[in-house]
């Protein structure tokens, strides 16, 4: 299955001394970008409640003392599986790119160069696909309190669609520009959404989830020279 297979060809580079930079970057990143969503996640709290707040294990909300508490590690790992969709989409213009580069010089040497996609555009590609990610999620909460027992599944398969739609489409446009990544985009529909699904599970799984946003960047990568109708 073409799915796993790039996965596993992700995996397996790990230890290629240019896409573990990579990787070592995009995870600090990653955290720091988690740091910052918990933190505004309290602060948040503290605006919309007031002093008298209290959440789970942190108890009474003091914003930046709890911040900088074990317990409210704790927490934003279990949050971190919310947390992590957004900041899993916000990612992707900043590593995709030379994550993409990284796996094409290894595994598909004979290409052309690929078409640079200014940062910029990157830029407002991902703040689009960020904004509907959010928004999408705000309105998945009504899903989640009428079908409670199947919220996490309803979670998984939307948040797949959201980030397989993002991450295929940029590693894409490197090659096929905007209208040709649709289109293949389109295509294979289904593969792609399933990938999504797949990449979203683990960001559920606190410490894990840190590393998925480049090795999602690289199997995203894979997946495209796969279904790619341009194959050398």
């Amino acid at each position: 299955m073409i799915i796993i297979q790039s996965f596993l060809q992700a995996l397996g580079q790990i230890g290629d001394p240019r896409f573990r930079k990579v990787l070592l970057l995009g995870v600090g990143l990653t955290f720091t970008l988690l740091v910052a969503a918990y933190a505004g996640f309290l602060w948040l709290i503290n605006v919309l409640v007031g002093e008298q707040a209290t959440l789970p294990i942190l108890g009474e909300v003091t914003w930046l003392n709890d911040l900088l508490s074990v317990s409210s590690f704790l927490l934003m790992m279990i949050l971190s599986v919310f947390l992590m969709v957004p900041v899993a989409s916000a990612i992707t213009s900043m590593f995709l790119d030379e994550v993409a580069q990284a796996v094409e010089d290894q595994h598909y040497p004979d290409l052309a160069p690929a078409k640079r996609i200014p940062f910029g555009d990157a830029l407002q590609d991902t703040l689009s696909f960020l904004g509907v990610l959010i928004v999408a999620n705000l309105l998945a909460l009504i899903l989640y309190a009428f079908f409670a027992p199947f919220a996490l599944f309803i979670f998984w398969g939307m948040n797949g669609f959201l980030l397989g739609r993002e991450y295929f489409t940029l590693a894409a446009m490197r090659r096929l520009g905007r209208e040709g990544a649709k289109k293949l985009r389109a295509k294979h529909a289904t593969t792609i959404w399933v990938a999504g699904i797949l990449m979203a599970i683990p960001l559920s799984v606190p410490l894990v989830n840190l590393l998925i946003p480049i090795l999602g960047a690289a199997t995203f990568t894979h997946i495209y020279h796969g279904l790619s109708d341009n194959r050398p």
